[in-house]
């Protein structure tokens, strides 16, 4: 089932690159082709929910084939709760952005549905991987469909944002791929075998020493990914000159797969280094969420604006992972969650008023609650699950964030906490200003409300931002044993530090005859 799902919109693509060229007219076939592939795929991420078992322990849906046996490379897949609500987030936001490109995307519309099929299975493939080489594959080519999407349908500096999306990236991939090769060295040298199965490579033990320059390559990948101060700077312009279908997908899911891999692989897979660098990628964190919050404040453009919370949010996420207790690393998965279906579905609406008036410009706006109520009220309500209100999905995500963050480090939510006052600032001050008031600019008294494709991609999200704030268990119970999982793998190394620390150190005289006795 796994592999249908990265099969499927490959077999999608194909199908739409068969239907012939003629100047335009078979843009509604295409159009409707690539819709229809990605509801299939959606209802089959849903059934596969249906079928997972919260309550068993490790990966489900395992697969495992024989790829390249003389290093021992396979194809092996499975999921465990984490990868699986991923997995459901991609499904539901791929027929969204898609229906968001209907009257934005003119040219090349064929090519733009193939390339958002296919970057719709990259993005599961890299959720579904239990081997790393695998993993890799499937992470470098989640790059090719965005780059192009960003390049060739983007805005006025879209090249060169797409370049410096693929070389910010490019360059974290290429130190993860040295890690992971030498992940499988370790391995055949400890064993006689390559290997690149991350269950396998779990219990290899690796040397302290080893484990923070292996650590450092992944994270430094992730980080990027995330992206994580200081590290952010490719992110505005990505978002910025993207088309409102990049646009949501990179903030819905490519954003995640960063904290999906510090999670996944990272911590896992070097539980010691984790534990040494954890309070400084905090650190990091913290300085983010607020600087996030700080730079939004003062964008005069909607779309960078969003673009700067996001830093600031997925600070959040990654400090909630850097808590390695439960609260904060189950805060963390629903924080993607939320984050993915708050932010998607304000990128969402800031392409409806770009599209009518060719303008992101905060100041080229206002009074538009008389204008056009329906998406007003659309937007309020992203607006105060973006700010985390009580009885929205933002909520919950950060409360158990800064609650194991509390435990963890009670300076952490002291700092934390700005951020999520500054995000009610910013949001609600650009808010106020584009819909409340008079209106001011005649080019905007007669703009349309909400159409009915329009009316269809937002209401599903607008929905599911209060449902998972109203019953926010459904979401979390399926993530519980794989987050335990982890939690339970950095607490045996945190528990053995503490250990060592508490043992009784010997005394001057003690320590000067059994050094040299050692040492002899």
């Amino acid at each position: 089932m796994l592999t249908l799902l990265v099969v499927l919109p490959v077999i999608g693509a194909l199908l739409l690159a068969a239907v012939p060229n003629a100047d335009g007219r078979k843009d509604g076939l295409v159009r409707w082709l690539a819709l229809a592939v990605s509801v299939v795929m959606f209802g089959l991420t849903l059934l596969l929910w249906l079928r997972f078992d919260n309550a068993a322990e490790g990966y489900q849906f395992l697969q495992r084939v024989p790829w390249i046996p003389a290093f021992g490379i396979n194809y092996s897949v499975g999921i465990d709760g984490i990868s699986l609500m991923l997995i459901v987030l991609t499904g539901f936001l791929t027929p969204i952005a898609l229906l968001s490109s209907w009257e934005s995307v003119h040219a090349h519309v064929k090519s733009f549905a193939i390339f958002i099929l296919l970057l719709e299975a990259a993005m599961i493939g890299v959720f579904i991987s239990l081997d790393l080489f695998l993993f890799y594959v499937f992470w470098d080519a989640m790059l090719i469909p965005m780059y192009f999407l960003i390049g060739i349908w983007g805005y006025d500096q879209r090249v060169y944002a797409a370049v410096k999306f693929m070389l910010y990236t490019m360059a974290g991939s290429v130190l993860m791929l040295i890690a992971i090769l030498g992940l499988a060295y370790l391995n055949q040298v400890a064993t006689g075998s390559y290997s690149f199965d991350i269950q396998k490579l779990a219990l290899l033990h690796v040397a302290p020493r080893t484990q923070f320059w292996f650590f450092l390559a992944f994270a430094l990948a992730f980080a990027i990914k995330v992206p994580l101060f200081p590290f952010h700077t490719w992110l505005p312009d990505a978002h910025v000159q993207a088309p409102t279908a990049g646009s949501v997908i990179l903030a819905g899911v490519l954003l995640k797969m960063g904290t999906y891999g510090l999670i996944r692989f990272a911590f896992p897979l070097f539980p010691e280094a984790a534990a040494y660098f954890a309070p400084f990628i905090a650190v990091l964190a913290i300085i983010g969420i607020v600087y996030g919050a700080l730079v939004a404040m003062v964008q005069p453009d909607m779309k960078k604006l969003v673009a700067y919370s996001s830093v600031s949010h997925l600070g959040f996420v990654v400090l909630g992972i850097c808590a390695m207790n439960m609260q904060g690393m189950q805060g963390a998965v629903y924080q993607m969650l939320a984050h993915g279906v708050s932010t998607g579905g304000l990128f969402l609406m800031v392409g409806m008023l770009s599209d009518r008036r060719h303008t992101r410009l905060i100041a080229e706006f206002g009074g538009l609650k008389a204008v056009m109520p329906k998406l007003t009220a659309g937007f309020l309500l992203m607006t105060l699950a973006s700010i985390g209100l009580p009885g929205m999905n933002g909520f919950v995500g950060e409360f158990l964030i800064m609650l194991g963050a509390f435990k963890a480090d009670p300076r952490y939510v002291i700092v934390a906490g700005l951020g999520v006052i500054l995000s009610a600032v910013y949001m609600l001050w650009m808010f106020q200003r584009v819909f409340y008031g008079p209106v001011t600019n005649e080019k905007n008294a007669k703009l349309k409300d909400l159409s009915p494709r329009e009316w269809a991609a937002l209401v599903p999200l607008v929905a599911l931002a209060v449902f998972m704030g109203v019953a926010p268990g459904i979401f979390i119970r399926p993530t519980d044993q794989a987050v335990k999982a982890v939690v339970e793998r950095l607490d045996a190394v945190k528990t053995e530090h503490a250990e060592h620390r508490a043992a009784p150190v010997p005394d001057a005289v003690s320590a000067a005859v059994v050094a040299p006795a050692e040492g002899k």
